[in-house]
């Protein structure tokens, strides 16, 4: 069963910084390309961050580009985002799957940023 773990987020001012991780499990992590979504209350859920199974491409969403890194420890299983200079719009439950999207979601890690 492919299941996936989020957890790191919480509340933050705007302008700070927060690491979230995704811990994978059901398949071999190693050999598949992750990505991260997030979906704000009440609006679709949407893309925010794209590797390849080595890490070795990426890819962002332009709202998030030059402020949020995605990287992964393949020893781990884990995949994770890091947020620098948050704004209040990140503000969103953060999802991590394969770039499939052939799975089920997790529960999602809240991110409130807010003064």
């Amino acid at each position: 069963q492919v299941k996936f773990v989020e957890s790191g987020g919480g509340l933050v001012q705007p302008g700070g910084s927060l690491r979230l991780s995704c811990v994978a499990s059901g398949f071999p992590f190693g050999d598949y390309a992750m990505s991260w979504y997030r979906q704000p209350e009440g609006k679709p859920i949407e893309f925010v961050a794209f590797t390849t199974n080595t890490g070795g491409n990426i890819n962002y969403a332009a709202s998030v580009k030059g402020r949020f890194t995605v990287s992964r420890d393949n020893a781990k299983n884990t995949l994770y985002l890091q947020l620098d200079k948050v704004k209040p719009d990140d503000t969103a439950v953060y999802f991590c799957n394969r770039a499939s999207r052939a799975d089920a979601w997790g529960q999602g890690t809240q991110v409130t940023v807010s003064t």
